[in-house]
C-alpha cells in the first residue's frame, strides 16, 4: 500500500498524492513541467535536469518501462518526479524492468496520483517555483519549499560534468565536446561524424586548441548561463579560430560569448512538440526542447530560428566566426528529428 504524500510548492500551494519510487520524506527541487508523451526515461537520465523536480504532463508514466539503451546518462539527476498515474505493469518487447522499481534502484523519489493538470496550469500562472514533496508532515515540507534553492544564479554544471577527458565515436572528424551535461544521444550522433574528445566544463580554450579539432562542439546542461563565466571566457577565445557548434546550454553560452545575454523564462520550454520556424526559409521545424533561460539578440549574430509559440530566439549563426547554435534539441531521443540536418551543417562548416 503507497503510503500518503503530499507536494507543497514555495508559494503555498498543496497537493495530495502517494509516495512512489525511492522512500524519502523530503525531495526538493525547483518544480518545471514537460509536456512530452514518451521518453520518460530520456528526460530523467537527462543531466540539464539537475536541481530539478520534473512534473510529467502525460497521464500515465512507465507505459513501455525502461531499458539501458535508452539512458542518457548513468543515473538519475531531477531530484524527483510528479506524475498522474505511474504504471505498474510495462507493455513493451523492449522492457527490462518496471519505471518503479527502476527508480527505487537510481535512489529517485516520487510523488503519484497527483492532479497534473491543476498543476501545469498553477505553474504556468506563476511559473517555475521550488518545491517539496514527500511522507514528511506539511509543516515539515512548507519549511523545506521556502528554503530550497531555484535554479538562478547557480552553477549546476560543476555538478554534473566529467572529471577527465574521454574520447567516444570515430568518425574521419576531429572534434572536442565541452560537457556542460552532455547527452548520450548527443555523443552517438557525433560519434557517426568524428573522434569525439570530451572534456570537463571548465577546460581552458588553450588546452582545446592543443588537440587540434576540426571543429568544437557545446553540449547541454543544467542551471543558469549567467553562473559560468569561466565556460564564456574560453569559448569567447575559440571563436573565430576553429568552427564552433552550441546546443541548448552551449546555445546560450556561444551567444553570451559573442556578446549576447539571457534571461530566465516564466515556465521554460520542456516537451517533443515545439514548433520553431527557419527564417531562412520559412519552413517549420517540430522540435524537442528542455530549458529554462533563453537568449535576447546577439549583436553581430544572424537569427536563424524563432519559437512560434513565444517568439523566443531559438537559432544564431556568426557566419565571420564560423560559429552556430540552437536553443532545441535536434538529437534528442525519441524525436522528433526535423533538426537532424544541423549536424551535418557541422560537418560542412568544418570542411576546408
Amino acid at each position: 500500500m503507497s503510503a500518503p504524500s503530499l507536494l507543497v510548492l514555495s508559494d503555498g500551494e498543496v497537493f495530495e498524492g502517494e509516495s512512489a519510487g525511492a522512500e524519502s520524506p523530503v525531495a526538493t527541487g525547483e518544480l518545471v513541467f514537460n509536456t512530452a508523451l514518451s521518453g520518460y526515461q530520456e528526460v530523467i537520465t537527462d543531466p540539464s535536469y539537475a536541481g530539478q523536480v520534473v512534473a510529467f504532463t502525460y497521464p500515465h508514466i512507465g507505459n513501455y518501462g525502461v531499458n539501458g539503451t535508452d539512458d542518457e546518462s548513468p543515473r538519475a539527476h531531477c531530484t524527483g518526479i510528479v506524475v498522474r498515474d505511474l504504471v505498474g505493469e510495462p507493455s513493451s518487447w523492449r522492457a527490462e524492468d518496471g519505471l518503479d522499481s527502476w527508480l527505487r534502484a537510481k535512489g529517485l523519489a516520487v510523488i503519484s496520483g497527483i492532479d497534473t493538470r491543476r498543476l501545469t496550469r498553477h505553474l504556468r500562472d506563476a511559473g517555475v517555483m521550488p518545491c517539496a514533496f514527500g511522507t514528511a508532515s506539511e509543516a515539515e515540507l512548507r519549511s523545506a519549499a521556502a528554503a530550497a534553492p531555484a535554479t538562478d544564479g547557480r552553477d549546476l554544471v560543476s555538478s554534473v560534468t566529467t572529471e577527465s577527458p574521454y574520447v567516444r565515436g570515430d568518425g574521419p572528424w576531429r572534434v572536442v565536446a565541452y560537457d556542460f551535461g552532455v547527452k548520450e544521444t548527443q555523443l552517438r550522433r557525433l560519434g557517426r561524424l568524428a573522434t569525439v574528445t570530451v572534456v570537463p566544463a571548465h577546460t581552458p580554450a588553450s588546452d582545446v586548441l592543443a588537440l587540434e579539432p576540426d571543429g568544437v562542439f557545446l553540449s547541454n546542461g543544467p542551471g543558469d548561463p549567467a553562473a559560468l563565466p569561466g565556460p564564456v571566457s574560453a569559448i569567447a577565445d575559440l571563436v573565430g579560430k576553429v568552427p564552433v557548434f552550441g546546443i541548448c546550454l552551449g546555445h546560450q553560452l556561444l551567444c553570451t560569448a559573442l556578446g549576447g545575454s539571457t534571461y530566465k523564462l516564466n515556465f521554460g520550454h520542456h516537451g517533443t512538440n515545439h514548433p520553431v520556424k527557419r527564417v531562412a526559409d520559412g519552413a517549420v521545424e517540430i522540435t524537442s526542447q528542455n530549458h529554462n533561460y533563453a537568449v535576447r539578440d546577439v549583436p553581430g549574430a544572424d537569427v536563424t530560428h524563432v519559437n512560434l509559440n513565444d517568439g523566443v530566439v531559438e537559432g544564431v549563426a556568426s557566419p565571420r566566426a564560423r560559429a552556430f547554435s540552437v536553443q532545441y534539441h535536434p538529437e534528442a531521443g525519441p524525436g522528433p528529428h526535423d533538426a537532424g540536418y544541423l549536424f551535418d551543417a557541422f560537418v560542412e562548416l568544418m570542411e576546408p
